[in-house]
């Protein structure tokens, strides 16, 4: 079941006419193989350090997209298990995000990203760093200055038409309008996949992205 929210990319909100459906699958790359090394946080963690996000795609739309009424709002990069709760994270430009600690020792977020700078110091569960506006387009590289495994990914987007895919990369776009439009599944920096798609109304438009 697909969470229909801006927090997952959908267009929930979004007043619109003649709208369409784009669903289909995005080919994933294989999980990584080689997890953190639990023992160095033995002393620290409460638990054992948890298993990072499985790869997933984010799936989204290009083009003159009108009526849309969907605005940014606040969403939550949480870290807990000394991990990211999001591997990849796809907001719409101008979200603010927050980065609370939910791990019984200190993480520090930061990232160097030319899109967002920025570097929130060490900071414990019971403390409440700054967050952060991405009013520019692009991606930011996240990482933990004390736990070097930590690792996400936030990709700003410049349309409210997105969706992370499941783990299985299936993927939902709704309340689409009717039209052309460009149609791009991110899976990392060096690989973003796209093809032309039309929306008509009232209809499923089937688009899948396969993965040399």
């Amino acid at each position: 079941m697909f969470i229909l929210g801006m927090l997952f990319g959908s267009t929930a909100g979004i007043t619109l006419q003649a709208q369409g459906i784009i669903e289909g699958r995005v080919k994933l790359p294989p999980p990584s193989t080689n997890p953190a090394n639990a023992a160095r946080y033995k002393i620290k963690a409460s638990g054992p350090v948890a298993v990072p996000e499985p790869p997933k795609a984010v799936v989204y739309l290009e083009g003159n997209v009108v009526n849309s009424t969907n605005k940014p709002g606040t969403v939550r990069v949480g870290q807990k298990g000394f991990q990211f709760e999001q591997g990849l994270l796809p907001i719409q430009k101008g979200t603010v995000v927050e980065f609370p600690n939910f791990d019984d020792d200190y993480h520090n977020v930061f990232s160097y990203s030319k899109v967002k700078r920025f570097d929130l110091g060490r900071y414990k569960k019971d403390e409440k760093p700054a967050s952060q506006k991405f009013d520019r387009p692009g991606v930011v590289k996240l990482y933990c200055e004390i736990h070097e495994h930590m690792r996400s990914t936030i990709l700003v987007l410049d349309t409210p038409y997105f969706q992370k895919t499941d783990a299985e990369g299936k993927f939902h776009l709704g309340n689409i309008p009717a039209g052309h439009y460009k149609l791009k599944a991110w899976l990392d920096e060096d690989k973003v996949l796209e093809q032309d798609v039309e929306v008509k109304e009232s209809q499923i438009t089937q688009a899948n992205f396969e993965t040399k």
